[in-house]
């Protein structure tokens, strides 16, 4: 196996996330399937396709739109595309019907209509002078949301919130302020990196009214991101309410097309977290979350009034789990929540409980008329995509792995991650599947994982060892690579970009264990919450025993060499653990690493560690920062200089810690690299870096393979 050419297919292909379709919508009749793809699978730029019957009809690709238009993208629009890893096309949005298409591109409004009566195209649906249409707006587009009836376009500009008539061209200003520091129709920063909520405006289903927030971030601190290797360039301002700080003022009101509003009421001081939003045919549905995070309500409201009125109160002595797609409504007024009760997320209809004791509520992907598609796990390693309908439960996937999936029609879209590769087919009544093509690349890496469970507690264990590796001939150093916190499981039967560079690493000589401990999600409840008040002290514990069983199921693992390398929360684990287990752990690679909890951000830090007035030592056990006297062994620490989600300062401030205490470590910034680095030559030469000092850290002079 080559793994030379590895990292830089890693880096070409971002991750091998290019070529893979994905933001699927269903027509009302499961006949038409819009999604978004590159073209191939180095292709970074995003197009909108559609496949209708069994045909692909490539839609809109940005070069033919003018992609360097004159518009410069807004601060909201930058941070959309820092969790792309494609450019172009990067969101839509569309009508009940799938008639009309709307999407912003470099801060510019397109649409275009599509006729699923058109004969042009041989039933294509795509009418024969259908093309992307430039909308003239008054300012560069954020967020565009059709309305369900495909007539209006609601949209943020500068702050503000404005409608656009399609057959008229009217552009309507909805909502404004003369206060810079309040903005309407977007969502917050804790909103979209924490809640799973992304947006802040919502159309009525009759298209007549929108639901607004009003964001006003004047209680919130400032930070600024600069730009160390282009000085010239001044830095970013951004608002950043970390830990123990003030939140933005958010607010949610009602609007009619007259210019008519009202604000929604509820308590806001003590439920200052707008944790979700919806309006269906009953009205709007929010839910409100505590400061604290210890209750939440669920609320509907009368948009003509203001007025609320509470349809659930969810307590939790450590935190209300926020589970995406919910709350929500049946077609009849049935509130659809989650409930945890014992070891087990349930999935809740009108108050009862429908989901068995021990599958594992994930996400509510629809509720329509009476039924409900989710996703749960009843095995950690498995996420499967369920139908409830007519009081009776479906599982619609079946072999180990990931799933997601759309109905509508009698059609079922059903994506398939397992770790025979990835699928996307569209299932229609009597009719053979078909598939929506993949472009990915075949990584020139195949992992060759062996699932373990470990310890008493069973914890979910992949081990890869190299290719060439012949049991009894050569002992391996091992390579920890967790990530380990609440954010993400890695340890699933999928196939997954981290698996793949777990097997170059393996073929570099190293054998390398993935596990996922307490308080990684798909488990339930009671093991999400088992990190609550210290966040570092399990999941240490936790990677030592998937370690030792690793060891016990081969015995050529060398337990005297052992590193461990992670990102974001697996860099914090990562450091910790060479920290606090220096005879367990002998170097670390601790990449984007939020070592100081006080600099992260409200909602996600206070989740799992409470205020800092009050809890000043849960903060000071789960930062590695106070531990860096402790340093022993070799430690190398990474973080992008951009990076707004968990800031620079975090490892500055760190390597500042270790110099004082007279620890040497080595650090590797990043030059406009956020949270997620995309410059090719960057990544491939990170990689190159780390593989360099793990392995002179643990392997032994002449016992490197010739590989």
């Amino acid at each position: 196996m080559d793994i030379s050419a590895f990292p830089a297919q890693w880096s070409r292909t971002r991750r091998f996330s290019l070529g893979l379709p994905r933001a699927f919508t269903l027509s009302p009749d499961g006949q038409r399937v819009l999604f978004l793809r590159t073209r191939g699978a180095e292709d970074a730029t995003s197009c909108l396709w559609l496949l209708a019957g069994t045909e692909e009809h490539l839609l809109a690709a940005p070069e033919s739109l003018g992609e360097d238009g004159p518009l410069p993208p807004a601060e909201a629009v930058r941070r959309e595309r820092a969790r792309e890893s494609a450019a172009g096309i990067v969101a839509y949005t569309a009508d009940v019907e799938l008639r009309t298409v709307a999407f912003a591109l470099n801060g510019a409004l397109w649409t275009l209509t599509l006729d699923p009566s058109a004969d042009s195209t041989a039933g294509s649906g795509i009418g024969s002078s259908a093309q992307p249409q430039c909308r003239p707006t008054a300012g560069p587009v954020v967020d565009p949301r059709l309305d369900p009836t495909g007539q209006r376009v609601a949209y943020v500009t500068d702050g503000s919130l404005r409608v656009l008539t399609l057959a008229t061209g009217n552009d309507q200003l909805v909502a404004s302020d003369d206060d810079p520091e309040v903005t309407w129709g977007l969502a917050e920063h804790v909103a979209s990196e924490s809640m799973h909520r992304t947006r802040g405006h919502w159309w009525s289903p009759d298209g007549t009214h929108l639901l607004t927030t009003r964001v006003d971030l004047t209680p919130v601190q400032r930070w600024w991101i600069a730009d160390p290797a282009n000085p010239a360039r001044p830095p970013r301002e951004i608002a950043y309410p970390a830990a123990g700080t003030a939140n933005a003022l958010v607010s949610l009101h009602a609007f009619d097309l007259t210019g008519s509003s009202t604000r929604l009421q509820w308590d806001s001081t003590a439920y200052e977290y707008l944790a979700a939003v919806a309006w269906d045919s009953h009205g709007p549905l929010l839910a409100v979350q505590s400061r604290d995070q210890r209750t939440l309500q669920v609320l509907a409201a009368d948009p003509s009034t203001g007025r609320t009125h509470l349809l659930h109160e969810q307590r939790d002595p450590a935190w209300v789990e926020l589970v995406p797609g919910t709350p929500a409504r049946t077609a009849s007024g049935k509130l659809v929540h989650p409930e945890d009760l014992g070891e087990t997320r349930h999935l809740t209809i009108d108050g009862r409980q429908v989901t068995p004791e021990g599958l594992q509520l994930r996400e509510v992907l629809a509720v329509q008329g009476e039924s409900v598609l989710f996703l749960a796990s009843n095995e950690p390693t498995e996420s499967h995509l369920w139908l409830y309908q007519q009081e009776t439960l479906h599982q619609l996937s079946d072999v180990p792995g990931a799933y997601d999936g759309l109905r509508a029609g009698g059609t079922l879209l059903l994506s398939s991650n397992t770790e025979a590769g990835r699928t996307f087919v569209v299932r229609r009544e009597g009719q053979p599947d078909h598939p929506i093509a993949s472009h990915r690349a075949t990584p020139v890496v195949t992992p060759r994982i062996t699932w373990l469970q470990a310890g008493d507690l069973r914890l979910r264990t992949a081990l890869l060892l190299p290719s060439w590796y012949q049991p009894g001939v050569t002992k391996l150093p091992v390579l920890m690579a967790p990530y380990g916190g609440p954010a993400m499981s890695l340890v699933l039967k999928v196939t997954a970009p981290w698996f793949h560079k777990a097997q170059w690493y393996a073929e570099a000589g190293f054998a390398v264990v993935i596990a996922d401990g307490r308080g990684t999600p798909g488990r339930g409840p009671v093991w999400e919450k088992t990190v609550h008040r210290d966040t570092l002290s399990a999941p240490i514990a936790d990677q030592i025993t998937a370690l030792h069983a690793a060891a016990e199921y081969s015995p050529d693992l060398d337990l005297t060499r052992v590193g461990i390398t992670g990102w974001s929360y697996g860099g914090l684990l990562a450091a910790a653990a060479v920290l606090r287990r220096p005879d367990v752990f002998h170097a670390a690679v601790s990449g984007a690493a939020p070592s100081d909890q006080r600099l992260y951000d409200t909602h996600w830090r206070e989740r799992f560690l409470g205020h800092p007035d009050e809890h000043p030592e849960d903060y000071d056990r789960s930062s590695p920062i106070n531990d860096a006297a402790k340093l022993e062994r070799p430690l190398l620490l990474v973080h992008g200089l951009a990076d707004d989600n968990v800031i620079a300062a975090h490892t500055l401030r760190f390597s500042a810690a270790l110099l004082a205490a007279g620890r040497p470590h080595q650090v590797m910034p990043l030059s406009n690299a956020t949270h997620r680095v995309t410059d090719e030559a960057a990544v491939r030469g990170l990689m190159l870096h780390e593989l360099d000092f793990l392995r002179t850290a643990l392997l032994a002079v002449g016992e490197q393979p010739g590989t």
